[in-house]
């Protein structure tokens, strides 16, 4: 299998059969993420523990295809792991998409979502790519509640 085979094979999977879509109920964290350069628009919902570890993750909303499956493969990589390690794996994926990092044995840390290091030669698409990532980001940052804040993505 050629990797746009395998690349169109993991999206498809992730956007079609999302593990992580749904609604949580008490999340610690929600935050609204939307792109309006093509109308991506996702609810991400993170419950992390006293030891700071994320325990669970969900995301809801409607986007494309790329949005909706990065999200979802987000999501794989960063439930169970602290949310210094979240942060970490956002900078390497946004670093990945951004072309800055290309070393195959780097981006395995990103598991599934390594599949999409060539988005950054479709730019139209990068800020579809970033938006679930950029939307953790903020909200672990800025420690958005249940229920509050709204992030607007539309830089990558």
């Amino acid at each position: 299998m050629d990797l746009k085979s395998l690349y169109a094979e993991i999206l498809n999977e992730h956007n079609l059969n999302p593990s992580h879509k749904g609604v949580m109920e008490n999340p610690t964290f929600t935050l609204q993420g939307v792109n309006p350069s093509c109308g991506d628009n996702i609810y991400l919902q993170l419950k992390i523990n006293d030891e700071g570890i994320i325990t669970e993750g969900s995301f809801n909303g409607s986007g494309c295809a790329v949005s909706q499956a990065s999200v979802d493969m987000m999501l794989d990589d960063i439930i169970g792991k602290s949310v210094d390690e979240a942060m970490r794996l956002s900078g390497l994926f946004t670093d990945m998409i951004k072309g800055k990092i290309t070393d195959d044995s780097v981006l395995e840390e990103l598991d599934e979502a390594s599949a999409l290091k060539n988005i950054s030669f479709m730019p139209a698409r990068v800020k579809c790519a970033v938006l679930g990532w950029h939307t953790m980001e903020e909200m672990l940052r800025n420690g958005k509640t249940a229920g509050q804040g709204s992030a607007d993505h539309c830089d990558s």
